[in-house]
């Protein structure tokens, strides 16, 4: 069985039967995980393992584990910085800002890995232009190429760690005030301005294997009538053909106001995989991922299942290994130094 379109999530720490039925469906093909599935490392290692179980190939697993205001895995994972904080001593101490930022990258990742998930939905390629509170400390910067490195180097750390790559929000969500959690956002600048701020960091990163693409519920009227998560120009002749992306486009979350704009769940479903997402995600809303998944019971795209399934993790270790290794211990002093931020919940996405 390959791995299907869909993407869903769960109701709590263990997996219950309805939803193995769910999961045992072929136009499933992954699950996320949010706050509410997670209890403890040896929790959330022993679910993993369950998800797996249900079939062959297993299952992707993913989550959001950005650090900062976005983190899901908390009590006995390390207290992982805002992306932000990395872009402040950029400006001070740019070697230092990137040799941490690589460091964070592998933290995050192997902490990630060890408790049986794939990948995270990470780095955030936005830029922070100083209007977006959903975004804000998100990004690393408010500089196209300050970003761009940082999330290099935080590539780099991932990709040491066995974990693939997927930068968000294409073609960039900084841009706009509006939360796309709750409406669709307008940008109304140009594909040059575009061009020259916003997708730097995609173009650099996808030169350097970046692995898959996350679309924004965001809608550039001054470049095309459709938002990008939904858009054939935005997400094959721009991401594909202009920029030459190979990996795994994933819609934001189909539940969130912004992609309401493209009818039900079912039609905001099919419409994301007939203009060129691989992957859709539908979250917290069962009963119509459901919906969805039977309506793609017949769909089938060799070429996207090849993609996804190369972003299964690599090279785990178990948990208790991973503490014992000396350079888990290094990048723990390395980032809780730099750290001085309190926790703040922002479980959507």
């Amino acid at each position: 069985m390959t791995l299907g379109p869909v993407m869903v999530d769960l109701k709590g720490t263990g997996l219950l039967q309805e939803e193995r039925d769910v999961l045992a469906h072929p136009a499933v093909g992954g699950v996320i995980l949010f706050s509410r599935n997670y209890e403890s490392p040896q929790q959330v290692v022993e679910l993993c393992a369950a998800i797996h179980a249900v079939r062959k190939p297993p299952l992707l697993i993913a989550v959001d584990q950005e650090g900062g205001r976005v983190q899901r895995f908390r009590d006995g994972f390390t207290h992982l910085p805002a992306a932000g904080l990395l872009g402040r001593l950029w400006d001070s101490s740019p070697q230092q800002a990137a040799a941490l930022a690589e460091t964070f990258g592998w933290l995050m990742a192997s902490e990630v890995l060890a408790a049986g998930v794939d990948l995270s939905f990470a780095p955030v390629l936005d830029l922070d232009r100083g209007i977006s509170s959903v975004i804000g400390d998100r990004a690393f910067h408010r500089k196209a190429a300050v970003v761009s490195e940082l999330a290099l180097a935080c590539q780099r750390g991932m990709h040491r760690a066995g974990m693939a790559s997927v930068g968000k929000h294409f073609p960039g969500h900084g841009g706009v005030t509006a939360d796309s959690h709750q409406v669709l956002p307008e940008d109304g600048r140009s594909f040059a301005d575009l061009e020259l701020e916003d997708l730097v960091p995609f173009a650099r990163l996808i030169a350097n294997d970046l692995n898959g693409v996350m679309a924004a519920h965001v809608i550039y009227p001054a470049i095309d009538a459709q938002p990008a998560g939904f858009s054939a120009f935005w997400l094959q002749q721009v991401l594909r053909g202009q920029m030459g992306f190979q990996g795994v486009i994933f819609s934001d979350d189909l539940s969130m106001g912004g992609a309401e704009w493209a009818g039900d769940y079912i039609q905001r479903a099919h419409l994301a995989l007939e203009t060129g997402c691989d992957m859709v995600l539908v979250c917290n809303r069962p009963q119509e991922a459901e919906r969805v998944v039977e309506s793609l019971g017949g769909y089938s795209s060799p070429a996207s299942s090849m993609r996804l399934a190369r972003l299964h993790g690599q090279c785990r270790a178990a948990w208790d290994n991973l503490h014992r290794l000396p350079e888990w211990r290094r990048a723990v002093e390395a980032v809780r130094g730099c750290d001085t931020e309190p926790w703040l919940d922002m479980d959507l996405e």
